[in-house]
């Protein structure tokens, strides 16, 4: 599949124009930014582990009903995806108290949440998000009220099934955050899907046991992102073999790319549902 023009390039994430219009593909990157420092810093295969995990997540979340712009694992980077427009909005879910939450509430890291915290983060032009709730979402036109209502039930909904999946390998989902996307109908209908990724780089997971960082924030003295906590996730996911593909820091491309692609066969057949049918919105 040939590359065409990029579409949008990220600190983590490439995206480009593929030979369908609707579709786009998205190149996972090798670099991440340091939650401590704020650095940039380049780490070899961890592009390779993101796209296999968010993938395998990604396809996983379609049989518990959520739609997801996800469409197949193009090679061990990069994946196609139905191209959506954006909604400039994340939601963070936290399961545990940890990074800022822990001063919002006054509460020590670690702390079990007696039920999930919900937070949404307008995303601006400069790159800065700015925490928000509901009620400016719509004010700003973010979003509307049907849209809302259905993000925070898909959020809500991926929440139950990540935890179940990651606490059968004994992890546990801190927190991760994720976007949503819009594609539009024939005669004007929205449709929401997840999109961008669910990988280390969006979520804290830590060892159910041990509180062992696994995911981004498993750092050394220096601050140094350690992508050994990415390849745990992956092997205890079951997507890479026992003794992984990165070795003394340098990925073995032949087995990397050997392992077998992973595609969305249920996107084909999902029948999505419009926002804004059945009635009114609930009561947030």
């Amino acid at each position: 599949m040939a590359r065409r023009n990029v579409i949008s390039d990220g600190l983590t994430k490439t995206v480009y124009e593929a030979d369908d219009p609707n579709n786009c593909i998205v190149y996972f990157k090798d670099d991440i930014v340091v939650p401590v420092s704020k650095k940039m810093q380049t780490i070899s295969g961890k592009g390779v582990l993101t796209n296999r995990i968010s993938a395998h997540i990604m396809t996983r979340i379609e049989e518990v009903g959520v739609p997801t712009h996800f469409i197949k694992q193009v090679n061990m980077r990069e994946q196609l995806v139905r191209r959506v427009e954006v909604i400039g909005m994340e939601v963070m879910v936290r399961n545990v108290a940890a990074g800022k939450l822990c001063e919002r509430l006054n509460v020590e890291e670690g702390t079990i949440l007696n039920q999930p915290v919900f937070e949404l983060y307008a995303k601006h032009d400069n790159g800065k998000r700015l925490l928000i709730n509901d009620y400016h979402a719509i004010e700003r036109g973010i979003v509307d009220p049907f849209e809302l209502e259905d993000i925070i039930y898909m959020s809500s909904r991926i929440n139950d099934f990540l935890n179940g999946m990651m606490c059968g390998v004994n992890m546990r989902l801190v927190d991760f955050t994720i976007e949503f996307g819009r594609i539009f109908g024939e005669y004007g209908e929205v449709y929401l899907l997840l999109a961008d990724e669910i990988s280390p780089d969006n979520c804290r997971i830590w060892d159910i046991h041990t509180d062992d960082r696994l995911g981004r924030d498993r750092l050394n003295v220096e601050n140094t992102v350690l992508i050994e906590g990415y390849q745990e996730i992956a092997q205890r996911l079951g997507i890479i073999p026992e003794k992984g593909f990165i070795q003394g820091g340098h990925v073995n491309e032949e087995l990397a790319a050997g392992l077998e692609g992973i595609e969305n066969e249920l996107a084909r057949a999902r029948r999505l549902r419009s926002v804004g049918r059945g009635g009114q919105p609930r009561k947030l």
